[in-house]
């Protein structure tokens, strides 16, 4: 008896190749609608997918289409249990679906949560093509901050203008109070990526994460590549397909897979603006060529300009792994968090951090 669990990922895995944006958000609303509906009516299958993996009227042809071809008469019988393993139908080139003889393992829900806390350099090829095309569906929410910039609100200080432009439409006679309040905005982002040779199993990842994090708010994120030059990589991440930005991406930098020298960089990058009232996001394992001092004073006025300072260390993912590199222990002292940044879980983590949550938190 097929599993439904993961037969309903697979299912929005084709969705997703079709060009569905079913997002995680999306898939647990779906998982959650069938646990109160009946899984083995493919009627209801339908429906719950329709209204919670859509998210726009461009999307229903093609799940028509997936749905169709995906199940194919078949029906799943019985409670939502543990993954196994099932097939899925390809998409085509067109955003339909291949012929039904023409299938492919699909990932089950275990082996995606095997893959999310696999380390991204023990990965093989396709492996890590995978969870290249997880990073481009995630999106990651942002912490907000008040803007000096008033607008209409339900409550806050009374706004004299409006009650006084609606008093003289209606005779002079105030008919409601009206209010503003200060504006919502989302904190800037800044992220730093070491693309230095130290850090060569990990920087095309890393890239791709902050892709997404560019995506989901291109207006407040700005990425730069340090390694023996600072390069700011934000308009090359602009570009909406995650290929074409990782091949201008790979253009753009000069020093891929050379020396260290985060102190000078970091010294380059404060000289911009960029930090003040920012997240920064280093992206480093911690090994300096250059003078760890001059990394720890840079690192001392970073903590006083910017809002936050995240250090994201691949290495931190190994339980034995202990800061002790020159860099790492110069730039301790001023990070508000030290995160791992070697897996998919961790990539999770560190959106978590961008959204406001802090560390070891939900």
């Amino acid at each position: 008896m097929p599993d439904v669990v993961s037969s309903m990922v697979g299912f929005v895995r084709t969705l997703r190749a079709a060009g569905v944006a079913a997002d995680h958000e999306r898939t647990r609303g779906f998982l959650t609608a069938l646990e109160n509906l009946d899984a083995g009516d493919r009627k209801d299958v339908y429906w719950a997918g329709r209204l919670t993996l859509c998210a726009g009227p461009d999307d229903l042809p093609r799940y028509d289409r997936c749905f169709a071809a995906y199940f194919d008469g078949r029906t799943f019988p019985g409670p939502v249990g543990p993954a196994a393993t099932v097939t899925r139908y390809v998409a085509s080139p067109d955003g339909g679906c291949e012929d039904p003889g023409e299938r492919t393992t699909a990932a089950t829900a275990s082996t995606l949560e095997v893959l999310r806390s696999r380390d991204v350099a023990t990965l093989t090829p396709e492996e890590r093509a995978e969870v290249h095309r997880l990073l481009a569906l995630l999106r990651t929410a942002r912490e907000t901050r008040v803007s000096r910039r008033l607008t209409a609100s339900r409550r806050g200080s009374l706004d004299p203008r409006r009650i006084v432009r609606e008093a003289m439409r209606r005779g002079g006679e105030p008919a409601r109070l009206r209010f503003r309040d200060r504006r919502r905005k989302p904190r800037r982002v800044v992220l730093l990526i070491d693309v230095s040779g130290s850090m060569r199993a990990y920087a095309d990842t890393l890239l791709r994460l902050a892709h997404a994090v560019v995506r989901s708010a291109p207006r407040a994120t700005e990425v730069f590549s340090a390694g023996t030059r600072l390069t700011r990589l934000t308009a090359e991440l602009r570009v909406r397909d995650a290929a074409r930005a990782m091949d201008q991406v790979s253009a753009a930098i000069p020093d891929w897979s050379g020396g260290t020298r985060l102190g000078e960089e970091l010294r380059a990058f404060l000289r911009l603006p960029d930090a003040r009232g920012a997240i920064v996001v280093i992206a480093s394992d911690g090994w300096e060529r250059g003078d760890p001092s001059l990394l720890g004073a840079q690192m001392e006025r970073l903590g006083r300009m910017a809002h936050r300072v995240i250090w994201v260390n691949p290495h931190k993912g190994d339980p034995a792994y202990r800061p002790l590199t020159g860099g790492m222990r110069a730039a301790l002292p001023h990070i508000d968090d030290l995160v791992a940044g070697h897996s998919l879980a961790a990539y999770e983590e560190l959106a978590g951090l961008l959204a406001g949550r802090r560390a070891g938190h939900a």
